[in-house]
Formats: C-alpha cells, structure tokens, sequence
C-alpha cells in the first residue's frame, strides 16, 4: 500500500499561504523588516544597509506599507527626511496567524514581563529626548515598572527642561499606576562616564547630537514626535501625551525580549 496516499483523506483547504508570508517572505523585503527590527531608519540608512538602490528600496518599503507592517513618519530633525518603523504589534498578530493557520498549537503569545529572566548583572539601558521632560522619562519609568527594578535604566535630554512636563506626569500615574513627580530632567553629558548596553533615542534631533559612552552599547532609535508640541487645541495636550505613552509602552514590551535575549544575541 502506498503510505503517501489515501483514498478518502481530504485536503485541509488552506493552499494560499497567509498574506504576510506571502509579502515578507521576498529577500528583500525581509531584510528590511530585519533592519528595522532593530530601530527606526530613513531610506538612505537602509539603502546603505541592504546594499541595493534606493528605487528598489522604496518600492518595497511601500509595499510593506501598504500591508501594514511598516509605518512612517517625518523628521523632526530634517523636515525632508521620514523616519520608517516597524508596527510591531501588526508584525506579532500576523506571524501568530500565519503559525496558527499551519498548526493551531504554533499560535503563540509574547511571555510577559513577570516572567522573563535576565542576565546579572543587568542590562543597562539608556533613554534619551531633547527636554528630558517627556518622551525620555516616560520611557525610563515604564521600562523599570515592567521590569520590577530587574534592569538599570535611566533617562537624559541634549537640552534639559527645567522639570518633567506635567502632563507626561499626570498620565502615567492615571493610566499606569506610576509616580514621577519627584523626578528632574538633566543633561546627557552628566551620564557620559557610565557604562550603557543600549542607548535608545526617542527623538530624531538628539540622535543627531547624543553623545558617545564606555564599552560602544547598542544605538537603537525610536522615532517618537514630542507630545508637547503637538498642536491639538488641548492646551495641555492630554491625549497626545496618552498616545505617546502607549506607543513608547508598546515599544517596551517588545524590548524587553530583547533585554532578556541581550547576552544570547552576542557573538
């Protein structure tokens, strides 16, 4: 008897793969979503990165927009200049899909925060923003709420506030339970001398200026507009300062696998 074939066996009907595969699955277009993995970049950090012509280049980062796994957004730097991200939570609910449509158990689930491991000592991180007043700090007390203290973080600015902005404040003790309001922004250059293993940039002007520090860490930046500016007829801007501390938080709970995986990571 033939074992690989059955009469009465009945096909399973998925004969079109999931359209995330099909898109990520061409060469380049995975090596794009594999640059921008590791932070947000312009075109030409990513022609100088995969090699290939900036043509190409962007016709496939359009076609990664069109299917929602890439976003972009303009320089706050240089107003002629985009900045692309990877929407990782689209990126996360597609691979689980594209899993789950081959074998229900291959679905899967980020671990959370409780229960990943780091490596002692612990990673190091460093946020950083113009002010220190908003982005940054918002970020360094996130990453330390969901980290439990389990990872040294701290935040800095190119051109420090004279204190947190109170908005940024009020959000994340109303949405996230988290106290900031004895903090003070101060100046990157204060933190030179200590050793990071990964400096994140959170605005597209002080990427241009940050400064260098011990040991060479990890540069990553994330592309974030800064909430006090933003001009939406609220004159304290609460809603903008909610989404911006929603994206910075969506940001983190990808982070912290990388956090977690950082020693594995090392050659």
């Amino acid at each position: 008897m033939d074992l690989m074939y059955c009469p009465g066996m009945v096909s399973s009907g998925h004969t079109t793969p999931p359209a995330f595969v099909m898109l990520a699955a061409h060469p380049l277009r995975w090596q794009l979503l594999t640059e921008l993995a590791t932070g947000d970049l312009r075109v030409r950090d990513l022609v100088s990165l995969v090699d290939q012509p900036q043509n190409l280049v962007s016709y496939h980062l359009r076609l990664l927009r069109n299917g929602g796994l890439v976003g972009a957004g303009r320089s706050s730097f240089d107003g002629r200049d985009s900045y692309y991200h990877l929407d990782l939570d689209r990126c996360a609910k597609a691979l689980s899909g594209a899993g789950g449509r081959l074998h229900p158990a291959l679905g899967f689930e980020a671990s959370p925060p409780s229960a990943l491991v780091f490596d002692q000592p612990p990673p190091a991180v460093l946020f950083a923003c113009t002010g220190n007043s908003a982005r940054s700090p918002i970020a360094e007390a996130v990453l330390r709420h969901h980290t439990a203290g389990r990872v040294e973080v701290a935040s800095a600015g190119s051109h420090p506030r004279p204190h947190i902005h109170p908005t940024a404040v009020r959000v994340l003790r109303d949405e996230y339970g988290i106290d900031i309001a004895g903090q003070h922004p101060r100046h990157l250059d204060t933190l030179t001398d200590r050793r990071f293993d990964y400096v994140i940039s959170l605005c597209d002007k002080v990427r241009e200026v940050c400064p260098s520090f011990p040991d060479q860490p990890r540069l990553i930046h994330w592309s974030i507009p800064d909430p006090a500016t933003a001009d939406s007829g609220d004159p304290d801007n609460h809603a903008v300062f909610r989404r911006t501390a929603a994206a910075i938080n969506t940001r983190i709970h990808y982070l912290l696998s990388v956090l977690a995986h950082a020693r594995e990571a090392q050659p």
